[in-house]
């Protein structure tokens, strides 16, 4: 049986005893803890030099926020899993996070099991939220209030759906976009995750239904 590769993490939080929590839980899980920060613009140096699997960051941090962080590591075509950490139940907030590109949220008044689960269910490739919030009925409403799932779609997701849809290949894309064919593969697993739709043949009928066949992508 092959082993499991080890996960690795950064975690961005300006308080101390948080990070020292969140790193004492990852640690006792089998995770190593490749940096630690309390400011923004020093995670987006850490996640992109270190390259972890996961980046666990607060929303509210020094001198950037952790979704502008996320913003800035999507646009540059970062790989690694991106985790929100944050009091805040609003739903604009959350929804904001999401469509900046994170791959989940999670509320830190929530249990310690809420992140374990958050990472497990991200590494697999979904998108997690947490159940404090869905339990509220957050996401049933902002369901509601979005007429085009497109909206859901973060830039670079955007950028790999009109691509796929006019033809070109995994290969191809990740060439255009100067990213690795397994980042391609995840951007696709996750946007047709959020678009509802299960093979490239409905992708492509999504698209035609919303004349988005012909989209041009500016980079």
């Amino acid at each position: 049986m092959e082993e499991q590769q080890e996960t690795t993490v950064v975690l961005a939080d300006d308080h101390a005893i948080v990070r020292e929590g969140i790193a004492s839980l990852c640690a006792a899980h089998g995770m190593r803890i490749l940096g630690q920060c309390a400011e923004g613009a020093t995670a987006l140096e850490l996640v992109t030099s270190l390259r972890p699997d996961f980046a666990i960051l607060d929303l509210h941090m020094p001198g950037m926020t952790g979704v502008e962080v996320i913003r800035r590591l999507r646009m540059t075509g970062s790989s690694a899993k991106l985790l929100i950490l944050s009091i805040s139940r609003e739903e604009s907030t959350v929804m904001e996070a999401l469509r900046a590109g994170a791959d989940g949220y999670l509320l830190k008044d929530g249990p310690a099991r809420h992140l374990l689960d958050a990472i497990s269910f991200v590494r697999d490739g979904g998108v997690y939220v947490s159940p404090l919030l869905r339990g509220a009925g957050l996401f049933t409403r902002s369901e509601r209030i979005s007429e085009d799932p497109l909206s859901s779609l973060s830039p670079r997701e955007m950028e790999v759906f009109s691509y796929l849809v006019n033809g070109l290949r995994a290969k191809d894309i990740a060439e255009l976009l100067d990213i690795s064919p397994k980042t391609v593969d995840t951007y696709r697993a996750s946007l047709m995750r959020k678009l509802n739709v299960h093979d490239l043949v409905g992708l492509v009928k999504f698209a035609i239904e919303r004349n988005l066949t012909s989209t041009s992508v500016q980079r």
